[in-house]
């Protein structure tokens, strides 16, 4: 599929379109009938992350009640900046519609960081009694820009009492250079697991810099995994580095 703009108008083709110039036009909520909508789900209940070149895979499914049965379903995506998403494969069975997309980020994302941010299901459901529903706004879900986190402790071996200087970088995907940048000044936790335990503590937390680099100092105190770890914004996801394993003499 690919998007092809206009000064007038974009023109879509294929059966997925990502427009971040006009949306369509708004209807208020409405239904006829006696049928509800009883659960929306999207991506199994997970973000929707897009990197900066694999084709990103995922599902909407709406369910709904009638007492004559469900037919059909139109489900539409829409976020930030006139982000917009559509699908023309979308099935019905039972009492439950679900609707396919799949998102190329170098066809269908150029040029749009900006759509990254909150999402919401818009639905229409008809039941086989010709009872509908329409619902904007149904459920909402985060549709983000991939991150990765690195990060680096030295010297190693390092003597007990010693200074450990940790690094790393965290960056998030560009959809306007289809490569990944540094995500600037976010806060980020150092965090330590001594040999032998289960979980990590945090140490500190450390901000990036204007090119998403990290660093910070520690004394070396026992054996263990360093790393950095990320909490995630609303256009960006959580996400934690490889712990990076110190031998204290």
């Amino acid at each position: 599929m690919r998007i092809r703009t206009t000064a007038a108008a974009t023109a879509v083709v294929g059966a997925l379109a990502l427009s971040v110039l006009a949306a369509p036009s708004a209807q208020a909520d409405g239904r006829y009938g006696d049928i509800t909508i009883t659960k929306v789900t999207v991506n199994g209940g997970k973000n929707v992350v897009v990197g900066t070149s694999a084709v990103k895979k995922f599902s909407v499914t709406v369910t709904a009640k009638d007492d004559s049965g469900i037919k059909a379903a139109d489900i539409k995506l829409k976020g930030p900046a006139f982000g917009y998403l559509s699908s023309s494969d979308t099935r019905c069975s039972g009492n439950t519609c679900t609707a396919k997309f799949a998102v190329d980020p170098k066809v269908d994302l150029p040029y749009s960081n900006d759509i990254a941010g909150t999402w919401y299901v818009d639905a229409w459901v008809d039941a086989n009694d010709d009872d509908f529903i329409w619902t904007e706004k149904a459920k909402s879900f985060k549709f983000q820009r991939a991150s990765r986190l690195s990060a680096n402790a030295s010297p190693e071996p390092v003597k007990k009492g010693k200074t450990l200087t940790v690094t790393g970088k965290l960056e998030r995907a560009n959809w306007d250079t289809f490569k990944y940048h540094g995500y600037t000044k976010q806060p980020v936790k150092l965090q330590f697991k001594k040999k032998g335990a289960k979980s990590y503590t945090t140490v500190k937390t450390v901000k990036t810099s204007s090119t998403g680099t990290l660093k910070t100092t520690v004394k070396a105190s026992a054996d263990g995994h360093w790393r950095y770890s990320f909490a995630g914004t609303s256009t960006t996801p959580a996400v934690s580095a490889a712990g990076d394993f110190v031998d204290v003499k």
